[in-house]
């Protein structure tokens, strides 16, 4: 078009431009170049301007948009991937109508979340919130083929993925129940989605894109943590995509601050998801439950309706004469227990042993697991008025609180721990073996070196006056002639964290008679009723500890585990369920045409 200063009619100038973002601010340029060089290039779109009369081009023109358009896609292939995988997770989705698999554990925890009572799992709470939530959940694998569509930019290749994963065999079992799987791989994909639309964005939509990723990776390492490996791919991609703007970036305090954000959504929005989901899930479980021993004394006692014999009329202060159970605080939840039964003469490898009263360390609230700490000098065992209170550093003995047997150890190897001593309650047999009962009270957690010994609160170590050794559990299982209960030895590591105990219930001796102390001890009152005050951060930070602890004890292997190498060849498969009237079977198996393929 000839532009000429002496052209005075009013003309129409309609104008193809490819823009990317147009603001208003482009109206007013001098000429169509400079709005082209100003917008640069991007996404075609149509708009028509209209050039004012007596232009020239030395003269500002006066551009205004004489139509407004919307664009809408739709994509086909996606629709049909969605239907289709609608389809195979929905269709005859009441049948079987009985519990399969790990329905049985998450519908529990789903009858638990309506309750309100507390239960103890070893994975993250998000997908059994979900769960309570929803009821149950089909699985959504369309997303599949966006995301190879932003890896491959290929349709072709993005279709064929979203049809193996579609009609795998693995996934379609896993989807149609009620199981953590399916709601873990959505939040993953979702998660690499996200990201990856990130790194090709530019401005507010990068931030946007990764905040979204980010929030979906957290939900997905909520639901289980084997989602931490999809959230560690996450940040490869972003790393990966910060390394290759080394050289390209002109300045480098501008590729720090672009790392520095990336990094920072990447870190700070899944661990706001996590503890936010934690929030949630002990909100929503205010209740005392089947699982509250798994917890600290002071977690139980937080719980409505636990641990009436601590929150409730309970001393706080541990004096001579206190009847308490001592509990093991760190790792499998035990309590200090003793029985009638004496070790054997000797044992299996042929070490003898003291031959006297058992002491071992019990799963299960029992009489047995009361004891009466007592000053070495005084015979009465009744409470003083005043209390007289035990402190860190004091001297006391341990009397067992149905055989009045005095805690022991002396220098005799433990049954399975030979390195360390066997600790027992003493009987005098009239041999040269005479009591060790002595023990001195450290108290961990403590203010000063005055401290008193209280019941719950107070973290203490039992140090073995004679030997210098710890009281502590061992870890491992006495054989048949110690009912499999753990063993508990004196171990020369004081510091070890198993050397750790603390009372949980606690009450002052009222009888002087024997028998009658007896009868106090069996009438003992462990039903929970009421609650005491523990902050989320406290019982968050004792969540994650317990299920690190628990992972750590779970067995290594398992019934139904295969190997990779197995898969391919479909060697081997889970059976999810079996009909109790009919041959129908659900397992979870491979497909043999989609490992053939990849």
């Amino acid at each position: 078009m000839d532009l000429n200063k002496n052209v005075k009619k009013r003309k129409v100038i309609k104008k193809r431009i490819e823009v990317n973002d147009l603001t208003e601010n482009s109206f007013f340029n001098n000429t169509v170049e400079i709005i082209k060089r100003e917008v640069g290039d991007g996404a075609p779109a149509e708009c028509e301007f209209e050039l004012s009369e007596n232009y020239s081009s030395n003269k500002s023109y006066d551009y205004r948009p004489s139509r407004l358009y919307f664009k809408i896609e739709v994509d086909v292939v996606l629709l049909v991937l969605l239907a289709l995988a609608l389809w195979t997770r929905l269709y005859n989705l009441e049948e079987p109508r009985y519990i399969v698999f790990d329905e049985l554990h998450y519908g529990r925890y789903v009858s638990l979340y309506t309750k309100g009572v507390f239960f103890f799992d070893a994975h993250p709470p998000l997908g059994k919130e979900l769960l309570y939530l929803a009821g149950r959940i089909g699985g959504y694998d369309g997303i599949s083929y966006q995301l190879m569509l932003e890896m491959t930019m290929y349709q072709g290749t993005s279709i064929l993925a979203a049809i193996l994963i579609l009609f795998d065999n693995s996934f379609l079992a896993q989807s149609r129940f009620m199981l953590l799987e399916s709601i873990q791989i959505l939040f993953g994909l979702c998660g690499i989605y996200c990201v990856l639309k990130s790194t090709y964005r530019r401005g507010s939509a990068t931030v946007v894109w990764l905040c979204v990723g980010a929030i979906a990776l957290g939900c997905c390492f909520s639901v289980k943590y084997s989602g931490l490996y999809t959230y560690y791919l996450a940040l490869f991609i972003v790393g990966r995509q910060i390394w290759q703007q080394i050289g390209h970036v002109e300045s480098s305090l501008r590729l720090a601050l672009s790392a520095f954000w990336r990094f920072f959504i990447l870190i700070a929005v899944p661990l706001a998801v996590y503890i936010s989901v934690f929030y949630v899930h002990l909100a929503m479980l205010p209740k005392a439950g089947p699982h509250d021993s798994v917890m600290t004394s002071a977690f139980q006692a937080s719980l409505q309706g636990g641990l009436a014999s601590i929150t409730r009329g309970q001393p706080l202060h541990v004096s001579h004469g206190s009847q308490i159970t001592l509990r093991h605080s760190h790792g499998r939840t035990c309590w200090l227990h003793s029985h009638a039964h004496v070790y054997p003469v000797r044992y299996t490898d042929g070490r003898g042993s003291s031959h006297q009263q058992q002491v071992t360390c019990y799963s299960f609230k029992d009489v047995n697991n009361w004891w009466i700490v007592k000053r070495p000098d005084q015979a009465s065992l009744a409470v003083s008025n005043p209390p007289d209170s035990i402190h860190h550093g004091d001297i006391v003995q341990l009397l067992h609180g149905i055989t009045s047997r005095a805690l022991n150890s002396h220098d005799v190897a433990a049954p399975v721990s030979p390195q360390s001593q066997e600790v027992s309650c003493y009987i005098d047999y009239n041999v040269s073996m005479p009591s060790q009962n002595l023990w001195r009270v450290e108290i961990v957690n403590r203010d000063n070196d005055d401290a008193t010994w209280d019941s719950i609160r107070s973290l203490v170590r039992l140090i073995h006056v004679d030997s210098g050794s710890a009281l502590r559990f061992s870890g491992r299982q006495l054989p048949t002639w110690g009912f499999h209960q753990h063993e508990v030895v004196a171990d020369k590591v004081v510091t070890h964290q198993d050397t750790i105990w603390n009372v949980e219930e606690h009450r002052y001796t009222k009888a002087e008679d024997r028998r009658e102390r007896e009868r106090e001890l069996v009438s003992a009152e462990m039903i929970p009723t009421a609650a005491t005050q523990l902050s989320f951060w406290a019982k968050f930070m004792e969540l994650q500890y317990k299920m690190v602890a628990h992972a750590a004890d779970a067995p290594s292997g398992h019934m139904f585990a295969s190997e990779p190498t197995e898969w391919p060849l479909l060697a081997r498969s889970i059976a999810y369920w079996l009909s109790p009237h009919s041959n129908a079977q659900i397992h979870l198996i491979g497909n043999l045409v989609i490992c053939l393929t990849l």
